[in-house]
Protein backbone atom coordinates (compact mmCIF):
# COMPACT_ATOMS: atom_id res chain seq x y z
CA UNK A 1 0.00 0.00 0.00
CA UNK A 2 1.22 3.47 -0.46
CA UNK A 3 -0.20 7.13 0.04
CA UNK A 4 -0.02 9.94 -2.29
CA UNK A 5 0.89 13.35 -1.25
CA UNK A 6 -3.03 14.36 -0.42
CA UNK A 7 -3.67 11.22 1.60
CA UNK A 8 -5.04 8.61 -0.97
CA UNK A 9 -4.46 4.95 -0.43
CA UNK A 10 -3.69 2.92 -3.24
CA UNK A 11 -1.84 0.02 -4.70
CA UNK A 12 -0.47 -0.27 -7.91
CA UNK A 13 0.46 -4.04 -9.28
CA UNK A 14 1.03 -5.33 -12.83
CA UNK A 15 3.45 -4.85 -16.06
CA UNK A 16 5.51 -1.60 -15.85
CA UNK A 17 4.36 0.03 -19.29
CA UNK A 18 1.16 -1.83 -19.59
CA UNK A 19 -2.18 0.11 -20.42
CA UNK A 20 -3.65 1.15 -16.90
CA UNK A 21 -6.68 0.04 -15.65
CA UNK A 22 -7.96 1.95 -12.32
CA UNK A 23 -10.41 0.43 -10.03
CA UNK A 24 -12.82 2.66 -8.03
CA UNK A 25 -14.79 0.91 -5.77
CA UNK A 26 -18.28 1.79 -4.23
CA UNK A 27 -19.88 3.40 -0.91
CA UNK A 28 -18.57 2.28 2.16
CA UNK A 29 -16.67 -0.11 0.86
CA UNK A 30 -12.63 -0.38 0.04
CA UNK A 31 -9.91 -1.23 -2.95
CA UNK A 32 -10.38 -4.47 -1.43
CA UNK A 33 -13.42 -5.22 -3.11
CA UNK A 34 -10.82 -6.06 -6.09
CA UNK A 35 -9.20 -8.60 -4.47
CA UNK A 36 -10.66 -11.39 -7.18
CA UNK A 37 -10.05 -8.63 -9.89
CA UNK A 38 -6.41 -7.86 -9.55
CA UNK A 39 -4.70 -11.12 -10.27
CA UNK A 40 -6.68 -11.40 -13.63
CA UNK A 41 -6.09 -7.88 -14.89
CA UNK A 42 -2.49 -7.72 -13.59
CA UNK A 43 -1.44 -10.45 -16.21
CA UNK A 44 -1.63 -7.78 -18.92
CA UNK A 45 -2.30 -4.65 -17.38
CA UNK A 46 -0.99 -2.35 -15.03
CA UNK A 47 -3.70 -1.91 -12.07
CA UNK A 48 -4.57 0.58 -9.81
CA UNK A 49 -6.77 0.22 -6.78
CA UNK A 50 -7.49 2.93 -4.74
CA UNK A 51 -9.78 4.30 -1.45
CA UNK A 52 -12.41 6.87 -1.20
CA UNK A 53 -12.04 9.95 0.60
CA UNK A 54 -12.90 8.43 3.92
CA UNK A 55 -12.49 4.92 3.07
CA UNK A 56 -10.39 2.63 3.80
CA UNK A 57 -6.98 3.62 4.53
CA UNK A 58 -7.41 7.51 2.71
CA UNK A 59 -7.61 10.61 4.24
CA UNK A 60 -11.15 12.27 5.32
CA UNK A 61 -11.59 14.73 2.68
CA UNK A 62 -11.37 18.85 3.54
CA UNK A 63 -14.42 19.45 1.28
CA UNK A 64 -17.68 18.32 1.04
CA UNK A 65 -17.72 15.14 -1.06
CA UNK A 66 -19.40 15.73 -4.61
CA UNK A 67 -18.97 13.64 -7.97
CA UNK A 68 -16.72 16.27 -9.13
CA UNK A 69 -14.66 16.25 -5.38
CA UNK A 70 -14.24 12.58 -5.93
CA UNK A 71 -13.54 12.97 -9.78
CA UNK A 72 -10.69 15.18 -9.16
CA UNK A 73 -9.36 12.50 -6.76
CA UNK A 74 -8.96 9.91 -9.12
CA UNK A 75 -7.36 12.78 -11.33
CA UNK A 76 -5.03 14.58 -9.07
CA UNK A 77 -3.99 10.78 -8.09
CA UNK A 78 -3.45 9.88 -12.12
CA UNK A 79 -1.38 13.37 -12.08
CA UNK A 80 0.82 12.27 -9.43
CA UNK A 81 1.46 8.31 -10.86
CA UNK A 82 2.56 9.97 -14.11
CA UNK A 83 -0.39 8.39 -15.74
CA UNK A 84 -1.72 10.07 -18.90
CA UNK A 85 -4.46 8.25 -19.83
CA UNK A 86 -5.90 4.96 -18.05
CA UNK A 87 -9.59 2.15 -18.34
CA UNK A 88 -11.51 3.41 -15.50
CA UNK A 89 -13.73 0.49 -13.99
CA UNK A 90 -15.81 1.68 -11.17
CA UNK A 91 -18.76 -0.15 -9.06
CA UNK A 92 -22.15 1.27 -7.55
CA UNK A 93 -20.81 4.89 -6.73
CA UNK A 94 -17.40 4.27 -8.39
CA UNK A 95 -19.58 3.88 -11.59
CA UNK A 96 -20.83 7.55 -10.97
CA UNK A 97 -17.18 8.78 -11.02
CA UNK A 98 -15.95 7.04 -13.67
CA UNK A 99 -18.61 8.50 -15.56
CA UNK A 100 -18.65 12.12 -14.27
CA UNK A 101 -14.58 11.92 -14.95
CA UNK A 102 -14.90 11.05 -18.60
CA UNK A 103 -17.55 13.73 -19.06
CA UNK A 104 -14.75 16.28 -17.24
CA UNK A 105 -11.80 14.85 -18.63
CA UNK A 106 -12.43 12.80 -21.72
CA UNK A 107 -8.84 13.10 -22.69
CA UNK A 108 -8.14 10.67 -19.82
CA UNK A 109 -10.28 8.10 -19.93
CA UNK A 110 -8.91 5.25 -22.75
CA UNK A 111 -12.36 3.68 -21.84
CA UNK A 112 -14.91 2.92 -19.21
CA UNK A 113 -16.72 -0.18 -17.36
CA UNK A 114 -19.59 0.54 -15.05
CA UNK A 115 -20.89 -1.82 -12.58
CA UNK A 116 -23.87 -2.12 -10.80
CA UNK A 117 -24.05 1.93 -10.90
CA UNK A 118 -27.63 4.00 -10.68
CA UNK A 119 -29.14 6.12 -13.40
CA UNK A 120 -32.45 8.04 -13.76
CA UNK A 121 -34.65 6.70 -11.30
CA UNK A 122 -38.33 6.70 -10.70
CA UNK A 123 -40.00 9.46 -8.01
CA UNK A 124 -40.54 6.50 -6.15
CA UNK A 125 -37.26 4.86 -6.16
CA UNK A 126 -35.47 8.44 -5.61
CA UNK A 127 -37.60 8.80 -2.76
CA UNK A 128 -36.89 5.42 -0.86
CA UNK A 129 -33.08 6.56 -1.59
CA UNK A 130 -32.91 10.18 -0.42
CA UNK A 131 -35.15 8.61 2.86
CA UNK A 132 -32.21 5.71 3.27
CA UNK A 133 -29.60 8.57 2.84
CA UNK A 134 -31.38 10.69 5.79
CA UNK A 135 -31.49 7.49 7.85
CA UNK A 136 -27.97 7.08 8.07
CA UNK A 137 -27.62 10.62 8.68
CA UNK A 138 -29.25 9.84 11.82
CA UNK A 139 -27.53 6.58 12.94
CA UNK A 140 -24.61 5.86 10.55
CA UNK A 141 -23.82 2.73 8.51
CA UNK A 142 -25.16 0.81 11.17
CA UNK A 143 -28.75 2.67 10.88
CA UNK A 144 -29.24 0.66 7.35
CA UNK A 145 -26.22 -2.06 7.64
CA UNK A 146 -29.19 -5.45 7.73
CA UNK A 147 -31.11 -3.78 4.32
CA UNK A 148 -28.16 -3.16 2.99
CA UNK A 149 -26.85 -6.59 3.02
CA UNK A 150 -30.02 -7.94 1.46
CA UNK A 151 -30.05 -5.78 -0.92
CA UNK A 152 -26.35 -6.78 -1.80
CA UNK A 153 -26.05 -10.08 -1.39
CA UNK A 154 -28.95 -13.56 -2.28
CA UNK A 155 -30.06 -15.29 0.73
CA UNK A 156 -28.09 -18.22 -0.65
CA UNK A 157 -25.04 -16.42 -0.41
CA UNK A 158 -25.49 -14.82 3.12
CA UNK A 159 -26.43 -18.88 4.13
CA UNK A 160 -23.25 -20.38 2.72
CA UNK A 161 -20.76 -17.63 2.76
CA UNK A 162 -21.51 -15.63 6.21
CA UNK A 163 -17.54 -14.98 6.70
CA UNK A 164 -17.18 -12.78 3.52
CA UNK A 165 -20.89 -11.31 4.34
CA UNK A 166 -19.63 -10.53 7.84
CA UNK A 167 -16.36 -9.21 6.36
CA UNK A 168 -18.29 -6.73 4.34
CA UNK A 169 -19.99 -5.69 7.21
CA UNK A 170 -17.51 -5.06 9.19
CA UNK A 171 -15.65 -2.62 6.38
CA UNK A 172 -19.08 -1.03 6.62
CA UNK A 173 -19.71 -0.38 9.75
CA UNK A 174 -15.92 0.91 10.21
CA UNK A 175 -16.54 4.23 8.11
CA UNK A 176 -16.98 7.28 9.97
CA UNK A 177 -20.37 7.93 10.00
CA UNK A 178 -20.51 11.40 8.55
CA UNK A 179 -18.22 10.99 5.71
CA UNK A 180 -20.71 7.73 5.03
CA UNK A 181 -23.44 10.23 5.08
CA UNK A 182 -22.39 12.79 3.23
CA UNK A 183 -20.74 10.03 -0.13
CA UNK A 184 -24.49 8.24 0.35
CA UNK A 185 -25.94 11.86 -0.21
CA UNK A 186 -23.44 11.66 -3.55
CA UNK A 187 -24.94 8.31 -4.31
CA UNK A 188 -28.76 9.33 -4.06
CA UNK A 189 -28.38 12.88 -5.64
CA UNK A 190 -25.69 13.10 -8.04
CA UNK A 191 -27.06 11.15 -10.97
CA UNK A 192 -29.03 13.29 -11.99
CA UNK A 193 -25.63 15.30 -13.50
CA UNK A 194 -25.11 12.23 -15.35
CA UNK A 195 -28.20 11.93 -17.45
CA UNK A 196 -28.72 12.92 -20.58
CA UNK A 197 -25.14 15.33 -20.44
CA UNK A 198 -24.77 18.12 -23.00
CA UNK A 199 -21.86 16.56 -24.23
CA UNK A 200 -21.89 12.80 -24.32
CA UNK A 201 -19.86 10.36 -22.95
CA UNK A 202 -17.85 8.97 -26.24
CA UNK A 203 -15.10 7.08 -24.77
CA UNK A 204 -15.59 2.90 -25.15
CA UNK A 205 -17.86 1.50 -22.70
CA UNK A 206 -19.33 -1.62 -21.13
CA UNK A 207 -22.18 -1.22 -18.96
CA UNK A 208 -22.62 -4.17 -16.36
CA UNK A 209 -25.28 -4.75 -13.53
CA UNK A 210 -27.37 -7.91 -12.03
CA UNK A 211 -30.58 -9.37 -12.95
CA UNK A 212 -32.19 -8.50 -9.42
CA UNK A 213 -30.31 -5.32 -8.59
CA UNK A 214 -32.70 -2.85 -6.73
CA UNK A 215 -30.79 -0.49 -6.92
CA UNK A 216 -29.09 -0.49 -10.08
CA UNK A 217 -31.56 -2.08 -12.24
CA UNK A 218 -30.75 -3.38 -15.87
CA UNK A 219 -33.19 -0.90 -16.92
CA UNK A 220 -31.02 1.55 -15.91
CA UNK A 221 -28.09 -0.30 -17.22
CA UNK A 222 -29.37 0.08 -20.76
CA UNK A 223 -30.26 3.29 -20.02
CA UNK A 224 -26.72 4.33 -19.17
CA UNK A 225 -25.75 2.51 -22.47
CA UNK A 226 -28.26 3.96 -24.37
CA UNK A 227 -26.46 7.66 -23.92
CA UNK A 228 -23.25 6.21 -24.65
CA UNK A 229 -22.20 5.55 -28.36
CA UNK A 230 -21.87 1.97 -29.19
CA UNK A 231 -21.50 0.89 -25.64
CA UNK A 232 -22.52 -2.45 -24.95
CA UNK A 233 -24.96 -3.99 -22.30
CA UNK A 234 -24.23 -7.15 -20.03
CA UNK A 235 -26.80 -8.93 -17.58
CA UNK A 236 -25.33 -11.06 -14.67
CA UNK A 237 -28.20 -13.38 -14.55
CA UNK A 238 -29.84 -14.29 -10.55
CA UNK A 239 -27.11 -11.81 -8.86
CA UNK A 240 -28.23 -8.57 -6.72
CA UNK A 241 -25.70 -5.61 -6.10
CA UNK A 242 -23.04 -7.04 -4.96
CA UNK A 243 -22.83 -10.57 -7.13
CA UNK A 244 -19.15 -8.76 -7.89
CA UNK A 245 -17.96 -10.20 -5.16
CA UNK A 246 -20.35 -13.22 -4.88
CA UNK A 247 -19.26 -14.41 -8.06
CA UNK A 248 -16.25 -12.29 -9.39
CA UNK A 249 -15.59 -14.06 -12.77
CA UNK A 250 -19.11 -13.70 -13.54
CA UNK A 251 -17.45 -10.10 -14.15
CA UNK A 252 -13.66 -10.54 -14.34
CA UNK A 253 -14.52 -12.77 -17.99
CA UNK A 254 -16.65 -10.21 -19.97
CA UNK A 255 -14.70 -7.48 -18.94
CA UNK A 256 -11.22 -9.40 -20.20
CA UNK A 257 -13.11 -9.69 -23.16
CA UNK A 258 -14.44 -6.38 -24.00
CA UNK A 259 -10.97 -5.36 -23.29
CA UNK A 260 -9.55 -7.86 -25.70
CA UNK A 261 -11.82 -6.74 -28.32
CA UNK A 262 -11.11 -2.67 -27.55
CA UNK A 263 -7.31 -3.96 -28.11
CA UNK A 264 -8.06 -5.91 -31.35
CA UNK A 265 -9.68 -2.92 -32.69
CA UNK A 266 -7.28 -0.42 -31.92
CA UNK A 267 -4.37 -2.53 -33.33
CA UNK A 268 -7.05 -3.30 -36.59
CA UNK A 269 -6.90 0.90 -37.20
CA UNK A 270 -3.13 1.25 -36.57
CA UNK A 271 -3.55 2.86 -32.94
CA UNK A 272 -2.47 2.43 -29.84
CA UNK A 273 -4.10 2.19 -25.87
Amino acid sequence: MARSTNGTSYDLTGPIGAPVLVLVHGLGLTRATWDAFVPAFAAHNRVLSYDLPGHGDSALPQDMPSLTMLSNQLVALLDELQIARATIIGFSLGGMINRRTAMDHPRRVAALVVLNSPHERTPEAQRMVEERAAQTGEGGPAATIDSTLERWFTPQFRQDAPELAATVRTLVLANDPGNYTRHRQVLATGVVELIRPSLPITAPTLVMTCEHDSGSTPAMAHAIASEIIGAQTVIVPGLQHLGLVEQPDLFIQPILQFLTCRTQQLRKNGLTI
